[in-house]
């Protein structure tokens, strides 16, 4: 089944920028994970607050992130970030964002994270848990 895929257009401000204004690369890894959030919000209809209430979770932290730039983005393009749950194992799954300018693709950023839940043998420790089913069947399009 092909991926739910969330769009979030972006407007690059002058805070994104580094001197010669163009995006400081660390800026778009905050924009995909702001994308992420966003991608959950959308395919679960809950934010991340209630993401973590209704699952009995700590949250979804980010284990490991790899980036590709490839066209720079300036101070005031457009950008869209298109996101989806590119796969997943029992407690681990990666999101890939494609960044776009237009038709062009400008990056693409790829997270791992993790379903975190808390240690029960180890207090104010977190570890991975399994992600219900059903949540991950929100990430698909029939």
């Amino acid at each position: 089944m092909p991926a739910f895929v969330y769009k979030r257009p972006v407007r690059i401000e002058w805070g994104d920028c580094d001197p010669a204004q163009i995006v400081f690369f660390p800026r778009y890894f905050a924009m995909c994970d702001a994308s992420t959030h966003e991608l959950f919000r959308a395919a679960t209809g809950l934010r991340k607050s209630e993401l973590v209430k209704v699952h009995g979770i700590i949250g979804v932290p980010m284990v490991d992130v790899r980036g590709k730039f490839i066209v720079p983005s300036m101070y005031g393009d457009d950008i869209v970030i298109e996101s989806h749950m590119a796969s997943s194992k029992r407690s681990s799954f990666e999101i890939t964002h494609r960044i776009m300018k237009g038709d062009v693709l400008a990056a693409e950023i790829s997270e791992t994270r993790v379903w975190a839940g808390p240690d029960p043998d180890r207090p104010g420790a977190m570890r991975g848990v399994t992600i219900p089913a059903e949540v991950l069947a929100k990430f698909t399009v029939a």
